[in-house]
């Protein structure tokens, strides 16, 4: 089979591989869609510590079952699926507490490698994250699943709805997952970046505001009536935007830090804030198999992810959506094997 390896940052080769056969409980996926992330965007750009180079990389997909391991009942060959990349090991002290996303496990086991013809899914994802494709959804966007995903953990528990006034810094692919899904909770959604083109885009998808950050100020003094907004979502991973963000949220209100910043950032708040105005600061990472049906149940019809979906290409040609995006054009692109 041909796979895409990462070989050093902004080098990527096509490379022939062996077939891997499925063991027991697991399944070989003949991959008909791979999009591209923020996260192999880094690593094109300047490698990734979960990445490893030369290897392969990729992993949001969908695709057809082609063949099933010993003792997998559910699916069969032909079979039209969509999967996340990671799943808890269920035994592990974290998954004890039923903090699956904190799984001590579940970034040594995650599967890497869906810019390739196949992909092999490990018995424990095959039981908790592979699911049937819907035939309203094409492949490529069903290979949205793992980024949304991410979306509905960060969003779990908090009450959005009719009414509340939602800020979302950062117009990326993540950001705007986070718009359709605000948007489909009836939230009123300002959303800011610095991307003219992803800006038109949050508009056209229902952004109430879409804002440079310059106008930010302003624009949530006028749309909170000088309150703030009761929820904001930082999607930037850049350390002082995590520190701004504060400022647009009102009394109680609560901040949701999605964004990673690099490892051994220090970031500072105003200790009156967080003790007098009651503000809550969420860290968010990852998602749970709980997440990743919420997910599924989203895009069977309540929000529309295509048009996050900016071109596609053929798996040798794969350099290219990458050298696009490090020049800021499009969203996500589709690979077709």
């Amino acid at each position: 089979m041909r796979a895409a390896l990462l070989v050093e940052p902004g080098r990527i080769e096509i490379a022939e591989r062996d077939t891997p056969k499925p063991s027991r409980g697991e399944v070989l996926i003949k991959v008909r869609a791979a999009l591209t992330c923020g996260t192999d965007l880094k690593a094109f750009l300047r490698g990734h510590h979960a990445i490893p180079m030369p290897g392969v990389f990729g992993h949001e997909f969908s695709g057809t079952i082609e063949e099933a391991g010993k003792e997998v009942k559910r699916w069969k060959p032909g079979d039209e699926v969509m999967a996340v990349h990671s799943a808890p090991c269920r035994s592990c002290r974290y998954c004890g507490k039923k903090l699956f996303h904190l799984c001590e496990n579940i970034m040594s086991t995650k599967v890497l490698g869906a810019f390739a013809d196949y992909v092999l899914l490990p018995a424990h994802i095959v039981k908790q994250n592979l699911f049937r494709k819907p035939t309203c959804l094409s492949f490529e966007e069903a290979a949205i699943l793992e980024p949304l995903s991410c979306v509905t953990h960060g969003m779990a528990g908090l009450r959005i709805g009719r009414g509340n006034k939602v800020l979302i810094i950062g117009a990326g692919p993540i950001g705007l997952l986070h718009l359709l899904t605000a948007k489909m909770k009836r939230a009123e959604v300002i959303v800011t970046g610095l991307e003219k083109e992803r800006l038109k885009l949050a508009a056209e998808l229902g952004a109430d505001r879409a804002v440079a950050p310059g106008e930010l100020p302003e624009t949530v003094k006028e749309f909170s009536g000088g309150m703030g907004v009761d929820f904001v979502f930082e999607c930037t991973g850049r350390p002082a935007v995590w520190e701004d963000s504060v400022k647009y949220l009102r009394r109680g209100g609560t901040t949701v830090l999605f964004g990673g910043c690099k490892s051994g950032t220090k970031v500072t708040y105003d200790t009156f804030r967080l003790h007098y105005d009651e503000i809550t600061l969420r860290g968010v990472f990852h998602f749970t198999p709980r997440d990743v049906r919420a997910a599924y149940e989203l895009m069977k019809g309540k929000i529309s992810v295509s048009p996050l979906i900016s071109g596609r290409y053929p798996l040798r040609e794969l350099q290219i959506p990458f050298e696009k995006l490090t020049r800021g054009e499009g969203v996500k692109y589709a690979v077709i094997p």
